[in-house]
């Protein structure tokens, strides 16, 4: 199979991630700013995993554009991945629900840290076709440098959650601003230096 069919059936899933998280922000009851006040909470964080599975889109693509076919391993990883993404919409209504509760933000934590891990192991398998193909390069070894820099960050915030939820998530905002700050390529010169 061509990796651009993958990408293309994983965009549909990852949209209706994203809708059905949408549609879990609903317009509170009471009027004018106490109203507005009361959800905060929950629109931050649709916010924090809003950007989180749209960084999880952004670096899917960029993944699989590293390889034209995929194989089963491939498959069944980006099959996995999907699962645990599509599970994080009853988490982040969970955590709404009990109101940001010590349980509530460890089953969320669980939650991230079980994305990682799939997603990890969907880098694995593209990069062992990489590797296969020779087309292995410097960047994807820091690219997963990182992703290990982030799941340990995600493990370092679950036994916090027990006793500082507000804490724990703020790792995982600490997170989301890893991946969305570019890297920059020092093995390529500047555009004004060319």
């Amino acid at each position: 199979m061509t990796s651009s069919r993958l990408e293309a059936f994983s965009d549909g899933v990852i949209a209706v991630i994203i809708t059905i998280m949408v549609l879990d922000l609903h317009v509170p009851h009471q009027d004018g700013l106490a109203g507005l006040w009361s959800v905060v909470p929950r629109f931050g964080i649709y916010t924090m995993c809003f950007m989180m599975v749209g960084i999880y889109w952004i670096n899917h693509h960029e993944l699989l554009r590293r390889t034209e076919e995929v194989d089963q391993k491939v498959l069944w990883a980006n099959l996995i991945f999907l699962f645990t993404l599509s599970v994080i919409p009853y988490f982040v209504d969970y955590l709404d629900e009990k109101l940001f509760s010590a349980f509530a933000t460890v089953l969320y934590e669980i939650a991230m840290i079980f994305a990682g891990v799939a997603f990890l192991v969907l880098r694995w398998s593209v990069m062992r076709r990489q590797a296969y193909g020779g087309q292995l390069q410097e960047a994807d070894e820091r690219e997963l440098h990182k992703h290990w820099i982030s799941l340990g960050i995600y493990v370092f915030a679950l036994p916090i959650a027990l006793y500082r939820p507000w804490l724990s998530l703020s790792f995982n905002i600490f997170v989301t601003l890893l991946w969305i700050v570019p890297r920059v390529d020092k093995s390529k010169p500047a555009q004004d230096e060319v």
